[in-house]
């Protein structure tokens, strides 16, 4: 198994499995001399971790991050960051039954066919506990990004049919954390809470969208042709688990509006230059502009269902189905802080990038 490093210059490479000792990880490439706070990190894991509310899984792990290198009185060295978070309460048992077969939807067939073999016990590598190493790789880069003046802020914008009506520059984003759903409209927020909690109720799961948006991001960042800025985005998005679609500024929203009313039309704002709509996202020719990066990423109801489905056996005999243990209703919770971290690790690779094409 290879491609488990995620970036260019800033490189992250992530070790584990959801049912075994530790999920870890490498960061590579990292600048020296930025502050770490190691709150900041721990809270970026909390926002993550299981058990946080009655809307996700119940499996409880404090999920506490371990440096191991790349950190020196406070500050980046400029060597690896190496970093553990031990596993501390797999229920192992609770997949015994899965396996001789191929949950729906689930990538056991797919891993026994490509590797011949799989770790049945909880998806092993395709687990999103994976997704633990992205958000410590994603709090420092958020950190490093804040000296810079940037900020990634996400947040669950539909939930099934219930979805936010308005653009994000009319919702108070000090209002995501909040309520468990992490959504600025606390009416709205109660609305999925309530239909969340009824799908669980049937052993059923949902899916959703989560909008993000970045703010301070410096004009210049991306390639042309193959380094679009939007298309890296787009590829760290679809990496998470559960994720099934990526659209940035307008996206599919505006196939109805000509070019005219579609372009983002230039302006001298006080000696600078400006535009006077975003319908763009940000980003222009796969470089970013100046203007606010925003974007969507549709997730998926959650493959585990708690309830009989039909299957086959590994053997391609017809059999049943029914999933124990603890599991996620419906990810959006707690995938608002994986896309962030994924956002935060593109934008600072991507800046590390562009500093390198000045020189």
């Amino acid at each position: 198994m290879f491609n488990n490093t995620f970036g260019n210059l800033l490189r992250l490479t992530t070790f584990g499995e959801s049912h075994g000792p530790a999920i870890g990880g490498v960061i590579d490439g990292f600048p020296a001399g930025i502050a770490i706070d190691t709150a900041f990190v721990q809270g970026e894991l909390d926002r993550r971790r299981p058990g946080q509310s009655r809307l996700t899984t119940a499996r409880r792990e404090p999920d506490s991050v371990e440096f191991l290198s790349g950190i020196f009185e406070g500050r980046t060295t400029g060597c690896p960051i190496g970093f553990l978070v031990r596993n501390t309460n797999q229920h192992s048992a609770d997949y015994e039954d899965l396996r001789g077969l191929f949950r729906p939807s689930h990538a056991d067939y797919t891993y026994t066919c490509k590797y011949g073999l799989r770790d049945h016990r909880g998806g092993g590598r395709s687990s999103a506990r994976e997704t633990i190493a992205r958000c410590v790789g994603g709090a420092l880069s958020k950190l490093a990004l804040r000296e810079l003046g940037v900020t990634v802020t996400a947040y669950t914008s539909q939930v099934g049919p219930i979805a936010l009506e308005r653009p994000y520059t009319d919702y108070d984003f000090s209002l995501i954390e909040q309520n468990p759903v992490r959504c600025p409209d606390p009416e709205k927020a109660r609305e999925m809470e309530a239909l969340i909690a009824a799908v669980k109720g049937r052993g059923d799961t949902i899916g959703g969208v989560i909008t993000c948006v970045v703010r301070g991001c410096p004009v210049g960042l991306g390639q042309p042709a193959f380094g679009k800025l939007h298309a890296a985005l787009g590829a760290a998005m679809l990496s998470i688990n559960a994720a099934k679609g990526f659209e940035y500024g307008e996206g599919f929203g505006s196939m109805h509006l000509t070019g005219s009313q579609q372009n983002d039309l230039f302006y001298d704002h006080d000696g600078r230059i400006d535009t006077r709509t975003n319908h763009s996202g940000g980003i222009q020719g796969g470089i970013s502009n100046g203007q606010d990066i925003y974007f969507r990423v549709a997730f998926k109801p959650v493959a585990t269902v708690l309830m009989e489905q039909a299957t086959v056996d590994t053997a391609g005999h017809d059999t049943h189905v029914t999933a124990r243990g603890r599991h996620d209703p419906c990810v959006l919770p707690r995938a608002v802080p994986i896309v962030e971290a994924m956002t935060a690790m593109t934008l600072l690779d991507y800046y590390l990038l562009n500093k390198t094409t000045h020189l």
